[in-house]
């Protein structure tokens, strides 16, 4: 019997250092939340953003977006085709300092 895949769990963080532009991004985070399809339909299970507490562990990471996808495919489908990732990505690219993106499939998740 094949055990069914965990969800794909992914963080993104982000260093802007202008407040502004922090700002501009987060906006169009909702914007992806809402406008994100695949085939006609929302794909992305979950997705929050938000700006991170002052707290020195951040090492200057002050933005973060935890997005949740049913499979790989999903994932791999934001990163090469979501239109709305790609307004995202046009949004952000001029204000970033850094970026920084890890994803998994978590073993401690309800089954």
């Amino acid at each position: 019997m094949q055990t069914a895949m965990a969800p794909i769990k992914r963080v993104t963080l982000f260093k802007v250092p202008d407040e502004a532009h922090q700002d501009i991004i987060l906006e169009q985070y909702k914007k992806v939340k809402q406008d994100a399809l695949k085939n006609g339909k929302p794909y992305i299970l979950s997705l929050s953003a938000g700006k991170t507490k002052n707290d020195p562990r951040a090492k200057g990471f002050n933005l973060c977006a935890i997005s949740v996808f049913a499979n790989m495919e999903d994932m791999e489908y934001y990163d090469a085709e979501c239109a709305a990732h790609k307004a995202l990505k046009a949004v952000a690219s001029d204000k970033l300092e850094d970026i920084m993106t890890v994803f998994m499939e978590s073993v401690t998740d309800e089954e």
